[in-house]
């Protein structure tokens, strides 16, 4: 069995849903089809999300919504009829929503929540009914029907364990089964949705439910590239790549697929593969949990660059000889609810990065309060900053690996801040001033990929 998910850009339109259910009806394996919300038809258009959302405003400001809700079932209603399908199903869409405004006008969180999750459940109900028109057995199921159960939580929900259980009976329909993503359900009764990249999390939750043996995952690009396209002309497609290699470039900046999705796949060691809707036929990215590294082409996997950090740096003598200093100074930003990314540290000095949202307005409270605390000989913070993530399963067994990197930075005038290398050995870190971003993306995939590789020993 597979579970197949089909990202906003390819069910945006009537067209694209034709595709979709072209490859879902060509394969018998694929019986479990999550489905996103309705995104981009061209540059310019507005995600079916973000109308939610806009929705949401209006009524949480007592503002007139009517032309607002007009335009969301608009985008339903181009669907309906352009697949030739009876409209009655416009007005149950229409009802369910004002419905959800009625029922949830005095719980902001809870609303938005709901107000939100439609756009999937709409068009997994369309789906669906309009592949069994078709004559292709088919069948609607929300995330509470299907056994999503989730934490109550708004906006951040996580998938109970007892959940899987009852996941796992999803594998006794005969019919095929297209099921909404980005929400569940609380036992409460309340539809709460997953963080960023939710429909992912939906798949991959249920790929690990039913055991499946692949987690197909449909988006507008033929793979995961080696660089940011957007970045670096033309960049290969990664074949494939393992779970962890994945996590460390979607911590940088690597949107194709969230890492927060990898987690329930992880356990299980389902693998994925990410696919073209529009040209189902590429071979994709493979995501699995271990690789054959004894015959690769490149040490390197990819290389990624994330901007918006900020580091705390902090110097004291003999720091490595007070118990307790570490301790002292987290526990100053864990009261500020800041998080902390990466700790690179000296005997003497220690350097703490943090996404700059984080610790935007508070800089001033914590810089005072580490003083008082810790008394350091030297405390500065450095703003702007990009990490610049360079990631590959070969670079423990590789030589010149890091001294390449740098001589690539050095030579076109990119200066470090800082370097960092995790126990794990398949990335190293670099710190760079936001401004040279792009630049050390391009260089370092030049060093890296388009020149003789580096010899495995």
């Amino acid at each position: 069995m597979k579970v197949s998910k089909f990202g906003g850009s390819s069910v945006a339109s009537s067209k694209q849903i034709k595709k979709v259910l072209n490859i879902i009806n060509s394969d018998d394996e694929r019986k479990i089809v999550v489905v996103s919300a309705p995104g981009k038809r061209y540059k310019d258009d507005i995600k079916t999300t973000d109308l939610l959302i806009r929705l949401y405003d209006k009524v949480i400001n007592g503002l007139d919504y009517t032309n607002k809700l007009r335009q969301i079932i608009g985008r339903y209603e181009e669907i309906v009829s352009d697949l030739n399908m009876d409209d009655q199903i416009l007005i149950q869409l229409k009802d369910k929503l004002l419905h959800l405004i009625e029922f949830y006008r005095h719980k902001p969180e809870r609303l938005l929540d709901a107000l939100k999750s439609c756009g999937e459940d709409f068009n997994a109900q369309i789906i669906a009914q309009y592949n069994n028109d078709l004559g292709f057995p088919t069948r609607y199921l929300s995330p509470k029907d299907a056994g999503i159960f989730v934490t109550d939580e708004p906006g951040n929900a996580m998938i109970l364990e007892e959940s899987y259980e009852q996941i796992n009976k999803l594998k006794n329909y005969k019919e095929t089964l297209v099921i909404p993503g980005f929400f569940g359900f609380s036992h409460q009764g309340d539809i709460v949705t997953f963080p960023r990249g939710g429909s992912d999390i939906t798949g991959a939750i249920l790929a690990r439910g039913v055991k499946a043996k692949l987690y197909e995952n449909f988006t507008d690009v033929s793979g995961i590239y080696r660089a940011n396209p957007s970045v670096v002309s033309q960049p290969e497609v990664i074949p494939e790549i393992t779970y962890r290699e994945m996590r460390e470039l979607s911590y940088a900046g690597f949107g194709v697929f969230h890492d927060e999705a990898l987690e329930p796949l992880y356990k299980d060691r389902i693998p994925v593969v990410i696919k073209n809707t529009n040209k189902p036929d590429d071979k994709g990215t493979f995501i699995v949990s271990e690789r054959d590294i004894s015959h690769l082409t490149h040490i390197i996997s990819g290389v990624s660059c994330d901007k918006g950090f900020t580091s705390i740096n902090i110097k004291k003598y003999l720091m490595n000889r007070e118990i307790g200093f570490t301790r002292k100074v987290l526990s100053i930003l864990e009261e500020e609810n800041i998080s902390i990314e990466h700790i690179p540290s000296g005997i003497d000095n220690l350097s703490i990065i943090m996404r700059s949202n984080q610790i935007r307005g508070k800089e001033n409270r914590v810089l005072k309060q580490i003083r008082k605390h810790a008394q350091v000989d030297e405390l500065t913070i450095e703003t702007n900053l990009a990490i610049l993530m360079i990631v590959g399963e070969g670079m423990n067994n590789s030589i010149g690996t890091a001294a390449t990197a740098t001589h690539a930075l050095s030579k076109n005038q990119i200066n470090l801040n800082m370097i960092n290398q995790g126990s794990s050995e398949i990335s190293m870190m670099f710190g760079i001033d936001e401004a040279y971003s792009d630049l050390a993306v391009q260089v370092i995939y030049d060093e890296y990929f388009n020149k003789k590789p580096l010899e495995i020993v």
